[in-house]
């Protein structure tokens, strides 16, 4: 097998301000993994809060291609796949490449590979930033017109009022769009519940990460008292994380970026049923070939949130839909993903 590497710059099509920062955009690296003419492809992106820069991804998977070369078909390759060091982000990029070829050289989609006979689709949050009433209302009008029927809403704010100011406006101007909250880790646990009484009268669905990452107690304790499912997403990084929260909130936030790709997903989905606390599907802002092995595990999933390849001003691929409101796959074998432009 021959691993190769490349990179681009994904621009958002707007800068996003949440509590903690403004994203403008994310650089992105591209696996190929070719094997007798065959060639599957996984996608790392920057991140600030996980401290992935485009050099350290690319000194990462260094080393992946000769580490791969060594056996004999990609099959093997993912079975025995153990991704060692490597960043849970770097590792799933890799993963999803052999995912993709394995189920490109077996003529099946990957979701097939794990499973699910049927396609998978599923409505997808479309993320409104910290911005003034009047844009989010806007926004909010604009994509539930295009089809989307739920609106995740960033608060957390310094200010309250402007947080629920903008909620309100999301709500008037879409009022049967379900309407998830992600805060963050921008309250404190007092703030917290204080304010999400208000947020359950408006109509909130569930709130994401209310407290800060690191106050695992604290997301516990209001779990207890909130009038509204929390979420924990930035507590949230891999399956022991999933585990310990298991049954103490009612959601996790799993993205494939921090857990380490799609077989730990499945691992914490498992982990999860029966417990009372359900999965939701997050992502990074990337491209569809970054999002769409999420996809792949929609069916799993009581919340859906990936619109990432959305964001961006021009995505170099294609093929999971969402522009009308829903994820959705083909048969097309592998990931089932190709470069824009190409039919």
């Amino acid at each position: 097998m021959k691993t190769s590497l490349s990179s681009t710059f994904l621009a958002l099509r707007e800068e996003i301000p949440i509590s903690r920062s403004v994203m403008r955009g994310r650089d992105a690296v591209t696996v190929t993994i070719e094997h007798q003419g065959m060639r599957g492809c996984g996608e790392t992106v920057t991140s600030r809060y996980m401290e992935l820069t485009k050099e350290r991804i690319l000194r990462m998977l260094g080393p992946v291609g000769p580490r791969l070369a060594r056996y004999p078909d990609p099959e093997t390759a993912l079975e025995a796949w153990d991704p060692g060091e490597l960043a849970p982000a770097v590792a799933a990029g890799v993963e999803s490449a052999l995912f993709d070829l394995v189920g490109q050289r077996a003529g099946v989609s990957v979701h097939t590979l794990l499973g699910t006979a049927r396609p998978p689709s599923a409505p997808t949050a479309r993320t409104i930033g910290i911005v003034s009433p009047d844009e989010a209302a806007d926004r909010a009008q604009e994509y539930t017109a295009a089809g989307f029927s739920v609106l995740k809403v960033k608060v957390g704010a310094a200010d309250p009022a402007e947080d629920r100011h903008r909620v309100a406006a999301v709500r008037e101007r879409a009022p049967r769009a379900r309407l998830l909250l992600d805060a963050n880790g921008g309250w404190t646990r007092e703030r917290a519940l204080s304010e999400l009484g208000y947020y359950a009268e408006a109509g909130a669905e569930a709130v994401e990460q209310p407290t800060p990452p690191g106050s695992g107690n604290d997301l516990c304790w209001l779990a207890e008292r909130s009038p509204l499912p929390v979420i924990a997403d930035e507590d949230v990084l891999g399956y022991d994380d999933a585990l310990r929260l298991a049954g103490k909130v009612q959601g996790v936030n799993v993205k494939l970026a921090k857990c380490g790709g799609i077989r730990t997903a499945v691992r914490i989905s498992e982990a999860l049923a029966g417990s009372g606390t359900h999965l939701m599907l997050g992502c990074l802002a990337g491209s569809t070939l970054g999002i769409a092995p999420a996809v792949h595990l929609v069916d799993r999933a009581r919340w859906v949130d990936l619109d990432g390849h959305l964001l961006l001003k021009a995505d170099p691929w294609t093929g999971i839909g969402g522009t009308d409101g829903t994820v959705r796959l083909s048969n097309r074998p592998g990931l089932g993903v190709r470069p824009a432009g190409v039919a």
